[in-house]
């Protein structure tokens, strides 16, 4: 792949990871409520799902959900449904209370973080048709494909990452807030609101 190439396709990847969606916000959520530390593994986990999403569109998965209304709307619904059933667990999710003097309740599983970043970023169906329409404007059909899909996939992890990380870094921030009981189910409340609202949105678009 060309230098010039590379460049313009990073500088768009770095675009299209400064689009707020569920996985920022997922960050976001996680970075405020468990700290920078432990919201590297949610980074990681959805970082790894747009990873195998971008293999799924390359592998003609985009062309099926495109051409298969049925394929479409399976994969869409489930999404949709895990979105709204994060959304109502974050809601749900007793306050934090990073004070020390309070009770601190068990730390997430780092599995658990990852695999939630992780099934997020496979909630939607529209990403595999955006990778499949998006990668192919930079591929150069004399080239070697493998390689080339292979330094496109590893320069949109790595940009998505740091910028999951950068977010998660900034709402890290506000953890001492959250000691409020008020401010944190204030907090649980709206980022569950917001991922209700992607879920919603999710089924209520069109291809």
């Amino acid at each position: 792949m060309p230098l010039d190439t590379w460049i313009l396709y990073a500088f768009a990847t770095l675009l299209l990871s400064l689009t707020p969606g569920p996985n920022g916000l997922l960050a976001l959520n996680h970075g405020a409520v468990h700290g920078t530390r432990r919201a590297v593994f949610t980074v990681a986990g959805g970082v790894s799902g747009f990873a195998l999403l971008i293999g799924a569109s390359m592998s003609g998965l985009g062309t099926l959900l495109t051409t298969s209304s049925a394929a479409f709307d399976l994969v869409r619904w489930a999404g949709a449904l895990y979105l709204i059933y994060l959304g109502v667990k974050t809601w749900r999710s007793p306050p934090t209370r990073p004070d020390p003097a309070a009770p601190r309740a068990p730390l997430r599983r780092a599995s658990g973080l990852f695999t939630e970043g992780f099934l997020v970023a496979l909630a939607n169906p529209k990403v595999i048709l955006f990778f499949a329409a998006f990668l192919p404007q930079f591929l150069d059909p004399t080239a070697s494909l493998a390689v080339q899909f292979a330094i496109m996939a590893g320069t949109f992890m790595v940009v998505e990452f740091l910028v999951e990380l950068g977010l998660a870094v900034g709402a890290s921030r506000i953890l001492p807030w959250l000691s409020n009981e008020r401010i944190a189910r204030r907090f649980a409340r709206g980022t569950g609101s917001l991922f209700v609202g992607a879920g919603v949105a999710l089924v209520a678009a069109d291809r």
